[in-house]
């Protein structure tokens, strides 16, 4: 990863979405197709990182660690929205973004969101052994024994 040329408090990344049916809730009926806070969520996460991306080294990756949002305005179905994501701090393998999302009327959410850099074979060795315990049998209490946690690090 090459985080040299990251600032803070610069704008970072900002991406342009209309909202389809497949981001909006269902459960208050079809005249009410609003901007679901999970998709926004994840439409969040994706614009961090594919931002992200541009900085790293093959076989790294990032995954998101943190997300505190505040989604304050009703998005329609078929309305624009624009996601700019702004960098406010870069920490080790960690970097921190503040995210502002409108939509063609108001602010419809303010985020922060931290993303980790990862090697993705590392991860994927830890995951695996987690879920090679937990077909064994070797979870207790819903925690990995210390024997399988230690062996996937």
């Amino acid at each position: 990863m090459n985080f040299s040329t990251l600032e803070a408090g610069i704008a970072a990344t900002e991406r342009h979405l209309i909202v389809d049916k497949q981001r909006t809730i269902s459960f208050l009926g079809e005249d009410l197709r609003i901007y679901a806070t999970p998709r926004l969520v994840n439409d969040i996460e994706q614009t961090c990182l594919d931002y992200l991306l541009t900085f790293l080294d093959e076989g790294e990756n990032t995954v998101g660690a943190a997300v505190d949002i505040r989604h304050v305005g009703a998005t329609l179905l078929g309305m624009s929205v624009s996601i700019v994501a702004t960098v406010t701090r870069v920490e080790g393998r960690s970097v921190t973004f503040n995210v502002e999302v409108r939509d063609d009327v108001e602010l419809v959410a303010t985020a922060a969101h931290t993303r980790v850099v990862v090697n993705v074979a590392k991860l994927r060795s830890r995951v695996q052994a987690k879920a090679e315990a937990a077909a064994a049998g070797e979870v207790e209490d819903g925690v990995l024994s210390p024997s399988q946690f230690a062996a996937s690090r």
